[in-house]
């Protein structure tokens, strides 16, 4: 077996036993990132850094002080700020960004021994479902159908398809509607949003506040909950972030889930979702019951609401927040001549954000006038408190939701699909980012044309362990191969 195709659990086990090392492990993956950069998956290289990150890994291990993630290669995200390394958000608006600090969750992996490989690509500003409008190029995901590209998902797309080709052991991902979850499943990878305030959010690139999410793409179930264990926590810097405990979340893998209800929410047995994932969905629902679990079928009538009520307050929370670039304090500045501040203003907006950015910067905007403000945006935010209620409810009956990830396997980029089309991949996701509930997407198999199919579950607020104790069940059930070798024809 190539030391790329091996999990994190696999290479920690011949790390600890001195079989392999940590400069050795390292290299591999720098190999792949030079062999498969027509992917475009990542927006700085860091290689030197993390070279010399594995030689002190090697020397912890030799010395018997292993830490957590002693010697694992990962990719952080592009929205993670770390300190003396190129930030961009996949903006021309932080093109030469360099942060002065690092982000909690990347700090915390640094930590935990990682070797950081580089910074991934992503929609920019994390506004996006494609990986297509990241100023540095669009980022290809390793599948292909019939040999045409296709796009890995977003916004953590070149995380996705870092982890799924083997140019990244795990990655780092941030989720607002489904920006872990649903490039996860394009990608045949196992990705987790955690519960809102599980992790720390201090040093990410704000997109939307409440909504928001760090979180972790590997490939398999005990991956994440490896990488979980390691960052979440409370954070000072971040007063949103939960004052609980973090328990150990590989402790559950294996455990029985006899006696257990599975909800099945009818209300996403939708007429715009694949018939293939559908037969999936039925049949990791059966296999499920066949280990004891019970299926109940629950109602979320607010479903319907969720895709509106989710592009109100993102993009109302986005204009807020990146109103701060604006040429003055840092980042990029227009070249051209001006008269005022304002000018200055507008040309450095206009040439520093994307179209879709500043699609969304002028929805946002607008929602929040006095016009729309009651109308729209405080509207929104009641029936989100109605989208959490009906969660509450589900799961007083259950305890823990099965649903698609997505509507239907990754597409290309020319397909015709309009921005609705693109918009509803997030129909399945963007609920349990509502209620800030935990929610995990695993791939469970593929379509015809051999590309990967993912599932997702849904927990209670903080209950992480219940999601990875039936994720790692319909793992062991799908076998599905995500061998980054296979994936990528070697």
């Amino acid at each position: 077996m190539k030391l790329t195709d091996l999990t994190i659990s696999q290479a920690k086990n011949l790390l600890d036993k001195k079989e392999i090392s940590a400069v050795e492990l390292t290299k591999e993956y720098i190999d792949n990132m030079e062999k498969f950069r027509f992917l475009n998956t990542y927006v700085t290289e860091t290689p030197e850094i993390a070279i010399e990150q594995a030689k002190i890994a090697d020397d912890n291990i030799a010395k018997d002080k292993a830490r957590a993630l002693e010697g694992i290669p990962m990719a952080i995200k592009d929205l993670f700020c770390t300190k003396g390394v190129r930030t961009t958000a996949s903006s021309k608006m932080l093109e030469n960004f360099v942060p002065q600090y690092e982000s909690t969750v990347s700090q915390k992996l640094l930590d935990a021994g990682i070797t950081m490989l580089g910074k991934t690509s992503m929609d920019e500003f994390a506004m996006g479902s494609t990986n297509l409008t990241s100023y540095f190029g669009e980022v290809k995901n390793p599948y292909k159908r019939n040999g045409e590209d296709l796009v890995p998902g977003g916004s953590s797309g070149g995380s996705a398809s870092a982890v799924a080709s083997g140019m990244a052991m795990a990655a780092t991902g941030s989720d607002t509607g489904g920006s872990i979850r649903q490039p996860a499943s394009f990608c045949g990878v196992v990705g987790i949003k955690p519960t809102y305030g599980r992790a720390s959010r201090y040093g990410i690139v704000a997109f939307a506040s409440s909504l928001d999410v760090p979180g972790v793409i590997a490939r398999s179930v005990r991956d994440n909950a490896l990488l979980l264990n390691v960052i979440s926590g409370k954070d000072e810097m971040d007063p949103t972030t939960a004052p609980r405990e973090v328990p150990d979340f590989t402790k559950v893998l294996g455990e029985s889930i006899k006696g257990l209800k599975v909800g099945i929410p009818l209300e996403y047995k939708s007429d715009k979702l694949n018939p293939e994932v559908q037969k999936l969905w039925e049949q990791r629902s059966e296999d499920l019951q066949s280990l004891g679990a019970e299926i109940v079928d629950i109602s979320l009538p607010l479903t319907k609401f969720s895709l509106p009520v989710y592009y109100i307050i993102a993009p109302a929370e986005a204009s807020s927040n990146l109103a701060r670039y604006d040429g003055v304090k840092y980042g990029y500045r227009t070249d051209k001549p001006f008269s005022s501040l304002d000018e200055m203003y507008e040309l450095t907006r206009t040439e520093g954000f994307g179209a879709e950015v500043k699609k969304r910067l002028i929805i946002g905007s607008t929602i929040l006038t006095e016009e729309f403000y009651e109308k729209s945006y405080l509207k929104a935010l009641k029936t989100r408190r109605l989208i959490c209620n009906d969660f509450d409810e589900a799961f007083k009956k259950v305890d823990v939701i099965l649903t698609p990830s997505t509507t239907g396997p990754a597409f290309s980029k020319n397909d015709k699909l309009s921005p609705m089309d693109i918009y509803l991949n997030d129909i399945y996701t963007v609920g349990a980012s509502l209620a800030g509930l935990p929610a995990m997407s695993i791939p469970v198999g593929y379509d015809k044309n051999n590309l990967p199919l993912g599932l997702q579950l849904i927990g209670k607020r903080f209950d992480e362990e219940m999601v990875f104790r039936f994720a790692h069940h319909i793992e062991d059930i799908s076998k599905f191969d995500n061998t980054p070798s296979k994936v990528m024809g070697e």
